[in-house]
């Protein structure tokens, strides 16, 4: 709230500013009518108190706009100020009542853990997959076209991570201070509009950013998922042609709904960081594109198990354990094809409350955070595959066999 508040300050104050301009002065000795950057004061008689009423720019004015805020006239015809610069006020009827925060405070308390809970998440994920992304491209052995793939996936899932990180680092900068008395409002309202402004501009192109990860990174799902499938079919295509559709498709389509998302915040709902969705219209342009990709991934993967099962089935007595095989296959391709977004994909924000919903943002943000540490771990450094499936050709030279071993 406080773009908006800022706001409301802005226009108190050169309300309060005009008022004092057009009014006359009184004869005689008297308190000069002033703005303190809290309060709105008229002229004062000496030695008596002030009262005005509670400024209408406060989140809570509703419940104080009967309060009354009050200064002292000093018989020398100065305001009473305290350690001689700080002014005196009564502001006890202006302040937040805190009587129902015991719930408020419980939730503000889980969303913290929440953030915690995340934030170790993508820095774990970050940290590993920046290692994985150097064992996929330093090493020549393992550059193949599964592996660059491999490697794009990374890299989304190190985006998202950063881009998750460096907005919450922008929010927390200028939107995360704690106000609890007046000399915090005072501080808060007391900056330039150009740097709430240069501050808010930032963190929207952070929330763009992040719109833009997050989308690419289901959409190197889709790839992972496709390029698998055509493999395990026995498609029979050129890997350096698709390999560049494949990065249209997980670095180019994210564009093509990010951008109407921006224009639509941009011109319907520019307010703060665009984190908030009044009108969930706006916000279906980025999450049809993700359920659509979901879905798509979990017919390929329903698909790819009934391939592997077909397979295990006809060689059952080579693979006396084809139902464990079947099993290690599909945890293994969840992570990959990002299977568990589809547990949620119909309970949305505005359909769940309650406990439901504080359950799905812990499953969301645990899984989504640890994902990419879980990818990197699979997929590269647990991948015995990187070893087993790899043979010489001639001393010095490595073929990387492009068909990932799902059961072995």
């Amino acid at each position: 709230v406080l773009e908006k508040t800022f706001e409301e300050w802005m226009r108190y104050r050169d309300e309060c500013l005009r008022r004092m301009a057009s009014e006359p002065y009184p004869a005689g000795l008297f308190c000069n009518r002033t703005f303190d950057m809290y309060a709105c004061w008229p002229d004062g008689s000496p030695g008596t108190a002030v009262n005005v009423s509670c400024p209408f720019y406060l989140p809570w004015f509703e419940k104080v706009k009967h309060g009354l805020v009050s200064r002292r006239c000093g018989a020398d015809g100065q305001w009473v100020t305290v350690n001689g610069s700080q002014p005196w006020r009564d502001y006890s009827q202006c302040e937040e009542e805190m009587e129902s925060t015991m719930e408020e405070e419980g939730a503000r308390g889980l969303m913290v853990s929440f953030k915690v809970l995340y934030t170790v998440g993508y820095s774990l994920s970050l940290l590993t997959l920046i290692s994985a992304l150097l064992v996929l491209t330093v090493f020549r052995k393992l550059r193949c076209t599964r592996n660059y793939i491999h490697a794009n996936l990374f890299a989304s899932f190190g985006l998202r991570a950063t881009s998750v990180m460096v907005k919450d680092a922008l929010l927390e900068k200028r939107w995360g201070m704690e106000v609890v008395q007046v000399a915090d409002w005072e501080a808060l309202l007391s900056h330039e509009a150009t740097l709430l402004w240069q501050a808010a501009l930032g963190c929207r192109a952070a929330q763009v950013l992040m719109q833009y990860c997050i989308l690419a990174n289901h959409y190197w799902f889709l790839v992972e998922a496709v390029y698998l499938y055509k493999l395990l079919i026995g498609a029979v295509f050129s890997e350096k042609n698709y390999y560049r559709l494949y990065l249209y498709l997980g670095w180019g389509t994210p564009v093509v709904f990010v951008v109407p998302w921006m224009a639509a915040k941009y011109l319907k709902e520019n307010a703060e960081c665009w984190a908030l969705n009044e009108n969930m219209a706006y916000w279906w342009i980025i999450r049809i594109p993700i359920l659509l990709a979901s879905l798509i991934n979990l017919l390929i993967f329903m698909r790819i198990l009934k391939v592997i099962l077909a397979k295990l089935r006809a060689n059952q007595k080579g693979y006396a354990d084809y139902k464990l095989r079947l099993a290690k296959a599909t945890l293994t391709l969840i992570p990959l094809f990002g299977i568990h977004e589809v547990v949620f994909i119909f309970a949305t924000d505005e359909q769940t409350t309650g406990i439901l919903r504080y359950i799905k943002v812990f499953f969301t943000l645990f899984l989504n955070s640890f994902q990419g540490f879980l990818v990197a771990v699979l997929y590269c450094f647990a991948n015995k595959e990187v070893g087993t499936r790899c043979s010489f050709s001639r001393p010095g030279q490595w073929l990387c066999h492009p068909i990932p071993c799902l059961v072995c």
